[in-house]
């Protein structure tokens, strides 16, 4: 007998042998990682302004949405889908590192916010980012407005 515990011949082997576990644990793994992965890809990638204390000045496009759903692009009206586009293009041309901030009412439809974003990613803007009001409760608990978490 080559190492290991003496078996005798009439003696139930208890032992659990964990190799098929550890395959199957071993495969599940793989395949979530492969399914986040294609879930990430079809995600719409943002890149969210970050602060710094110093360097360069960034140059902001802003697009302000109101709560009637009403475009404003840098404060300026833009009735139409093809002058925000326009004028983002144009805004593009000027600063190949352009950062898009989306002002939006939090009674804005869901719909208006991400056509415009749909038109800002037309005109070939890359980094967008989205406004907030931070509001906080005692608890450190962020509420909507309306005072529901």
């Amino acid at each position: 007998m080559a190492g290991g515990a003496k078996i005798e011949d009439d003696e139930v082997i208890a032992g659990i042998n964990v190799t098929p576990l550890v395959d199957i644990m071993l495969v599940l793994l793989i395949i979530f990682m492969v399914t986040a992965k294609i879930i990430v890809s079809q995600a719409i990638p943002l890149d969210l302004p970050k602060a710094a204390s110093g360097g360069e000045t960034q140059m902001i496009f802003t697009v302000t949405i109101d709560k009637d759903g009403k475009v404003l692009a840098d404060k300026r009206p833009m009735p139409t889908d093809a002058e925000l586009r326009k004028a983002a293009a144009d805004a593009l041309a000027k600063n190949k590192d352009l950062r898009t901030v989306i002002q939006a009412s939090s009674q804005v439809n869901h719909g208006t916010v991400i056509h415009v974003l749909d038109e800002l990613r037309q005109a070939g803007i890359q980094k967008i980012g989205f406004a907030i009001d931070k509001t906080a409760t005692a608890t450190g608990v962020k509420t909507a407005p309306g005072g529901n978490p």
